[in-house]
């Protein structure tokens, strides 16, 4: 069916916040769509009711669109293969599933979940494991044991049953995957799985097979926690004869915790302070609020930089990466088999180098909010001077602050050793006669405030940093900060002179 144009979807379940492996896994079709000239779709797989979470989907599509992962069919968007959300498709799925049943790849089962909750407990007792395969399904209850008239009469009655797809006996299912090569499975180890659920709704492995060939997905790009789903996939592809013009495979590597054991969870996040999601998120039950990238500060380039670079490398040294050189660059060849360690030092070195690429115009847009919530109104010539100087030292906006906090409102209060070290008995006289040479500069620059400084510092022959490490106290409130006199240009005499006054009053 699939004319040979490359056609890829993401496909997420609206059951919580996107975890950074699914944008990853998003971005990635992404960019194959965009390498082979191709279609990027968003799926909404919202089969499990149960486990629908009111305003994930949106989260999904905001989270998307931060990154700049735009769809061209989606829900929202339109498309010639919608609907694009599997709840609004269920009359579509039931015709597959009864095609499958006449066919004799399919059954009922109406086995009740007690019955099978009890079957489990055997097995349990004797340290084994119930499945319902191959091996138990001739002795349950089902149509591959029940008569036709058993099985009509207890459908008519509105017993409710299941579907299972009836997974041939000891077979080889072989299928060659983009990125691990050819992958193996033997039919002997796989249980029946449900394909129709009692309410009426397809599972995933169902819903997922029939929307990926109706809506002539060229390429499944996904996890590597779907590998196991694929031999049920390929045979469901066989049995509904779509052999053929089947999709290929290409299953990703886990992200894997900053030890490098494990996968990576939001509780790792936790525990080591970082976000594990692309934006904040709060659990509309329990009211817990998650973390995310780009309300911790992140830049979406900073963001898709770090996840195109877990699990893929471009076989280069080059490791920043605008969205049109990954687009230029990308293949599926270079996307490793083996897990990738996330590193959340590595996360906040791309954003300190997408923050030093921005403009200090283009950053003091982005601090303006900060001010505004702070009630500080500040003339854009100053702050983008401000800016100038500090950048160097900020891997995020907020650290603007931090670092040039002190241009904008007078210290509260004054580091306990620095005073504890150089505010002596002496200074406050000395301040007072430093005031005096500020009171004189003619032009109130910082070249012109030094050489006033210099002149009278030599002719008392007084040490530097004996009124230096003071003055920048006082205008600071500590011994940090950029050059001194350029402090003293910036916030003006007035605002330099207040300072060293409220110093030498507060200051014991």
């Amino acid at each position: 069916m699939n004319s040979g144009k490359v056609r890829v979807r993401f496909a997420p379940s609206p059951t919580g916040p996107l975890h950074m492996g699914g944008v990853r896994t998003a971005l990635f079709n992404y960019l194959f769509a965009k390498k082979h000239g191709g279609d990027f779709l968003l799926r909404i797989e919202d089969t499990d009711q149960t486990r629908y979470v009111p305003g994930a989907e949106d989260y999904i599509i905001e989270a998307l669109k931060w990154c700049g992962l735009n769809p061209v069919e989606g829900p929202g968007i339109g498309g010639d293969f919608g609907p694009y959300r599997q709840s609004e498709r269920k009359e579509i799925y039931k015709q597959y599933a009864d095609q499958l049943i006449e066919s004799g790849n399919a059954y009922y089962a109406f086995d009740t979940p007690e019955e099978l909750d009890k079957l489990r407990a055997e097995a349990e007792v004797k340290k084994e494991v119930f499945s319902y395969d191959m091996h138990t399904r001739g002795k349950l209850n089902n149509s591959l044991v029940l008569s036709e008239e058993e099985v009509k009469g207890k459908i008519s009655s509105g017993e409710p049953y299941i579907i299972r797809f009836k997974m041939p006996e000891n077979a080889d299912v072989v299928e060659k995957d983009l990125i691990r090569g050819e992958v193996k499975f033997n039919t002997a180890q796989l249980d029946d799985k449900v394909l129709f659920k009692a309410d009426g709704m397809p599972t995933y492995h169902l819903a997922n097979v029939v929307d990926d060939h109706l809506m002539q997905i060229s390429h499944v790009i996904r996890g590597e926690e779907w590998l196991p789903s694929m031999p049920l996939h390929i045979l469901l592809y066989e049995a509904l004869g779509w052999r053929e013009n089947r999709p290929q495979f290409a299953h990703l590597p886990l992200i894997l915790k900053p030890t490098g054991k494990g996968k990576l969870s939001k509780r790792d996040g936790d525990k080591m302070g970082f976000p594990v999601f692309p934006l904040l998120w709060t659990d509309p039950k329990s009211g817990d609020v998650s973390r995310g990238y780009r309300e911790d500060g992140y830049f979406p380039e900073a963001f898709v930089n770090l996840l195109a670079l877990l699990g893929w490398n471009a076989g280069t040294e080059q490791e920043f990466f605008s969205m049109d050189e990954l687009i230029d660059q990308f293949s599926l060849e270079r996307v490793v088999k083996s897990g990738a360690r996330f590193d959340p030092e590595k996360a906040k070195w791309f954003n300190r180098h997408y923050l030093q690429e921005k403009t200090a115009n283009e950053l003091g847009d982005l601090f303006k909010p900060v001010l505004v919530e702070k009630g500080i109104e500040i003339e854009t010539r100053m702050l983008i001077k401000v800016i100038e100087m500090v950048k160097e030292r900020c891997g995020f906006v907020s650290e603007i602050w931090d670092q040039a906090g002190y241009f904008f409102e007078p210290p509260a209060s004054y580091d306990e050793k620095t005073v504890k070290k150089k505010w002596k008995e002496d200074t406050p006289d000395k301040l007072n006669a430093i005031i005096e040479v500020f009171l004189a500069v003619e032009n109130w620059n910082a070249e012109q405030i030094k050489e006033a400084f210099s002149a009278f510092m030599n002719k008392k022959e007084w040490g530097f940093g004996v009124v230096m490490v003071p003055i920048r106290l006082a205008l600071v409130g500590s011994s940090q900060g950029v050059d001194l006199f350029d402090i003293c240009e910036l916030i003006g005499r007035d605002e330099t002179i207040s300072r060293i006054r409220k110093a030498i009053l507060t200051i014991a």
